[in-house]
């Protein structure tokens, strides 16, 4: 069965290198990736698969399917680009890992009559992404794995991520011309004093509980009294309970400060929050032996970062891991940078990318013909969400 999985990376190979190659002469804003989510469409449609697009009426979505039911495992293409800056992380080509893997194991379950390769495209990461809404949805109650490997500097295992809620503030009051105000307080001064409390008390917060904050709606000239002013947050911590803690301590200042001016504030979120990663040992052990044998043997423990990812929320539902391989040869290239971009389509990173896909589709085929492996993996996953 590894054989099928193996020998049909040269019936693909030229379409995941155009995949890797298209987005990154395209590159597209979260939310606006209609020709990188229909390039990728094209190749799995090409291969067989039956794609569903749009789901959940999320535009440049996609659920890719090829196989016959359980065990359904599923790997994640991510392909938004930062505005004027390209595909400085690498999703470009994380997609194009995540469609080898899932081309090469639906050849082999091609000769099963069990187990499923699913593809599904996640629009918007960098602003928040679907997978949240996907998983609230219920799109991956019926899948037994999630896999991702993402581009970087350095190899290594899936780890930690934060969980972040992005929290908007805006209080209201009248809109007037400043020369001829008489109101006493205005939604400006609101929002500076829920500033300057709260710049004040998180210097007691903890060190896992980060807030940062910009004020997004504040009036345009000093003419006119604002009467609607804004601010954004960005509430990240080592884990949703203690985000949702900073959360509540935000909306208390709020609050009050509301009450002390007669401005009520009113609360929403402007991006889907995330939550942390719970990764899978089980998961990661399987992955390493196959990247292994795929010839990538400098792997690092598992890597924690303070960014939220939108797996965080999958984890939660379906054992996950978010690994990362290392794809440039010179090790003076930073990531993020237009120099990371570049080395994305350059001859070594696109052989990491085939190695990569190649292990990730080897996982998947370790667990839907080992059902010990798939029961431990489940087990550990069981454990890890009732702490």
């Amino acid at each position: 069965m590894k054989h099928d999985v193996k020998k049909y990376l040269s019936v693909c190979e030229n379409d995941i290198e155009n995949i890797c190659k298209f987005l990154y002469s395209h590159p597209e804003e979260s939310y606006k990736e209609e020709k990188s989510s229909e390039f990728i469409c094209e190749v799995l449609n090409k291969h067989g698969f039956k794609v569903e697009k749009n789901i959940l009426d999320i535009k440049n979505s996609f659920y890719a399917y090829k196989g016959n039911g359980h065990p359904k495992i599923c790997f994640l293409c991510e392909y938004d680009s930062i505005p004027n800056e390209g595909h400085i992380t690498g999703h470009n080509m994380l997609s194009a890992i995540s469609t080898l893997a899932g081309l090469c194991l639906g050849n082999a379950v091609d000769n099963l009559d069990y187990g499923s390769s699913i593809i599904i495209g996640c629009p918007g990461e960098y602003l928040g992404g679907t997978k949240g809404v996907m998983a609230k949805q219920g799109v991956f109650d019926d899948i037994d794995s999630v896999m991702v490997i993402h581009p970087d500097v350095v190899t290594c295992e899936s780890g930690t991520s934060s969980a972040v809620i992005p929290l908007s503030i805006k209080f209201t009051g009248k809109n007037e011309l400043s020369f001829l105000s008489e109101s006493k307080y205005t939604a400006l001064d609101a929002i500076l004093l829920t500033f300057n409390i709260l710049n004040t008390l998180s210097k007691g917060f903890c060190n896992d509980l980060e807030i940062h904050s910009i004020l997004s709606e504040g009036g345009k000239t000093p003419l006119l009294v604002p009467g609607t002013v804004e601010g954004k947050f960005y509430i990240r911590a080592k884990d949703m309970c203690l985000a949702s803690k900073g959360e509540e301590k935000i909306k208390i200042i709020a609050k009050t400060v509301g009450d002390l001016m007669n401005m009520p504030p009113k609360f929403s979120l402007y991006e889907p929050p995330n939550e942390e990663l719970l990764s899978n040992s089980t998961l990661n052990r399987l992955l390493n032996n196959n990247l292994k044998e795929s010839g990538i043997i400098n792997i690092c423990e598992s890597r924690n970062i303070n960014a939220s990812l939108g797996i965080g929320c999958i984890s939660k539902k379906v054992p996950c891991i978010h690994s990362y391989i290392k794809i440039i040869e010179d090790d003076n290239i930073k990531y993020g940078t237009k120099e990371f971009a570049k080395a994305t389509v350059e001859p070594f990173a696109l052989e990491q990318c085939k190695k990569a896909g190649i292990s990730l589709a080897l996982t998947g085929l370790d667990l839907i013909t080992n059902k010990e492996l798939l029961s431990e993996a489940k087990q550990e996953f069981f454990k890890n969400i009732s702490k």
